[in-house]
């Protein structure tokens, strides 16, 4: 397997919404799209009147449903206040669409939803405009959060998940009760993807949470060979959660999006917790030169304040990145946040400077591991 053929998290979610509408489509694709992914600006196009349109901001994430998810949670509460309107666009923002927009002077995308390491890798390339601080509020996230090309725009976690019934009323409770066979018997299922999955290796052979980076890659590798007989390795997050539901494994590191679905739909047979996750967070980048400008970032900015957020841990389960927003989670969901204070402090933070500089490297080594 290779390692553009591996499901993001952002691409896992929109699986995850197409499931829960049956497959309905619920959103068009706008024109910007096909333009978008060619590389074409619109600009070049001479529009008659009635399909001429302001100035807009367009922000770009991985498509499907959760277009109209991001839609209803941010763009139209800054449509309202703002002559500047953005328009959520599936046009899926690769690391390799954007290098070619930005090497061919033909930015069409003001905004896009990454992460942290993308803002890292592609930062250094030149390829992105640092974050203006000076209109995104830094006090509103977590200061791991705020980059000098990333800013933090949601929450998931890779957690520990199991089924309730599978030993005698007894809770796996960290990593090493997963990496112990004799204890808690049966078939696991770890991710095919090193994201999250070496952490748990090493936690669960006695490192300490404060020292996990920089990873100690053989000490990992070694340990998760010690139990890859008895370890089902999902590329989907469907697959995850399928092997759950067929009662094939009795834990496995999953998405905390899968872990809430799955736990809904077994009533709770199937539970999982915060405890030693690895957290990570999404993050909105700006290409270099884009035509939205300082408007880019204040799109970014108003998707910072906790109704929003909010908004969208309902739709797509991404939690709040920013704190204040959990006091307004409502109280049958204030569990399964992510991105609370009370979760979050379970959790290790994902370090991208790591994964920036050593992913490519180490993926392939674990793929070999694991094969």
């Amino acid at each position: 397997m290779t390692k553009s053929s591996i499901q993001t998290f952002q691409e896992d979610c929109i699986d995850l919404l197409r499931e829960r509408t049956e497959g309905r489509p619920v959103h068009r694709r706008s024109f910007l799209s096909a333009l978008a992914v060619l590389g074409v600006s619109p600009a070049l196009f001479r529009l008659t009147p009635a399909h001429a349109q302001a100035k807009e901001i367009v922000v770009v994430n991985f498509g499907g449903d959760a277009v109209p998810a991001m839609t209803k949670a941010w763009a139209d509460p800054f449509n309202k206040t703002s002559a500047i309107k953005a328009v959520i666009d599936g046009a899926v923002p690769t690391s390799a669409k954007m290098k070619a927009m930005v090497e061919s002077g033909k930015v069409t995308w003001s905004v896009v939803d990454r992460n942290l390491i993308a803002a890292l890798e592609l930062g250094r390339q030149n390829l992105l405009e640092k974050i203006d601080y000076s209109i995104v509020d830094k006090s509103k996230v977590r200061p791991e959060h705020a980059g000098e090309w990333g800013i933090g725009s949601y929450i998931y976690s890779n957690v520990l998940a199991y089924q309730v019934d599978a030993f005698g009323g007894r809770v796996p409770k960290t990593w090493a009760d997963f990496y112990n066979l004799k204890d808690f018997p049966g078939k696991r299922t770890m991710r095919k993807h090193i994201d999250g999955q070496l952490e748990t290796a090493l936690l669960a052979d006695g490192v300490a949470p404060d020292k996990l980076y920089p990873l100690d890659v053989k000490r990992a590798l070694d340990k998760i060979k010690s139990i890859k007989k008895d370890v089902i390795f999902w590329a989907t997050g469907a697959e995850s959660q399928q092997v759950f539901r067929d009662k094939e494994v009795v834990m496995g590191s999953v998405f905390n999006t899968r872990a809430m679905v799955t736990r809904r739909e077994t009533n709770g047979k199937v539970d999982f917790h915060f405890n030693q996750a690895s957290a990570w967070v999404g993050a909105w980048l700006a290409p270099k030169g884009n035509p939205g400008g300082a408007d880019s970032f204040r799109f970014m900015a108003s998707t910072q304040e906790p109704n929003g957020q909010v908004e969208l841990f309902k739709l797509l389960g991404n939690g709040p990145v920013n704190p204040a927003a959990a006091a307004m989670v409502p109280a049958d969901m204030k569990a399964l946040d992510p991105g609370s204070p009370e979760n979050y402090k379970l959790q290790i933070p994902a370090d991208p400077e790591w994964y920036a500089t050593n992913s490519a490297t180490v993926l392939n080594q674990y793929l070999e591991a694991i094969s």
